[in-house]
This record gives C-alpha cells, structure tokens and sequence, in this order.
C-alpha cells in the first residue's frame, strides 16, 4: 500500500522530488511531506532541513522516498549515501528511518528490503 501511494505521488514528476512520510510511535501516518525538489536527474537534500520537519511534526519514525524520471528505481551509490546520512541525523534525536523508497514510473525500490539500511 506504501508502494502503491508513493507512485500516485511521485511517478509523473518530470524532475526528483525528494518526499518524507512521518510516523508516529505506533507507525501511523502523520503528515506526507514533500521536502526538496531537483533536476532529471538529482535533489539536494539537506540532513538538517529533514531533522528540522521530523522535529515539526513530532515523528517518531518516518519513510523516505523520492522519484527517478528517468523510470529507473535502482539505487545509486548517492542515493544510499544520504540515506545513511539521514539516518545518523536522526537517530541522535530518537527518530527510526523504516525505509527508502525510490520510484521508477510504476516500479519502486525499497533499501530497508535490500539490506541497505
């Protein structure tokens, strides 16, 4: 269903989108935010914008994702980097990244399912 909604969302961007799904302590959803918007082919995102929202919306854990255009949803070596990045941001302050998510048109990756988290 995560999947399924994250491609309503993303999938007919023309460029990345970078998009949080905030949880609270029992894994409902709170608010889905999109955070930073990029070119064809890359976003900047910035750990401190990210920590900032989850703190707003008082996230107990939270879902990455973002969009490839070019229909591709393999993760590049970028795209676990700043996961890693996000996720060392956020575990200072108590809060669990479950996953990340990247949607390729109508096919999506997930990292937690890769062992890349």
């Amino acid at each position: 269903m995560t999947k399924s909604y994250l491609i309503s969302k993303l999938a007919g961007f023309e460029s990345e989108v970078f998009s949080c799904i905030h949880l609270d302590n029992q894994h409902q959803v709170i608010a889905y935010e999109e955070l930073f918007y990029g070119t064809i082919d890359g976003a900047s995102v910035y750990p401190r914008d990210v920590v900032k929202s989850c703190l707003q919306h008082n996230s107990a854990a939270v879902i990455f994702a973002h969009n490839h255009p070019s229909g591709v949803s393999d993760p590049s070596r970028a795209d676990e980097a700043i996961t890693k990045r996000l996720k060392t941001a956020l575990e200072t302050v108590d809060i669990r990244v479950l996953d990340h998510i990247i949607v390729g048109g109508s096919h999506t990756t997930s990292l937690a399912e890769r062992g890349l988290l």
